[in-house]
């Protein structure tokens, strides 16, 4: 799975820190998500497209 965080975040000016302390999780949740090594649940998947003002579908892109 890939994700486009690093580039939502970009786009709104936040570090891997600020988004954290947003949905409630450590910063290295956040930089583990972002490498495709972290599934988060469905509700930090959707605390995550929230903040960044997006939906989880643009948020995450599954690999077959």
């Amino acid at each position: 799975m890939r994700t486009r965080i690093k580039e939502l975040r970009a786009r709104y000016d936040l570090t891997q820190a600020d988004l954290a302390k947003i949905v409630g999780v450590r910063r290295e949740t956040i930089h583990f998500m972002e490498k495709g090594n972290y599934n988060p649940s469905l509700k930090l998947a959707h605390e995550v497209a929230k903040a960044l003002k997006t939906t989880i579908d643009e948020l995450f892109i599954f690999d077959d």
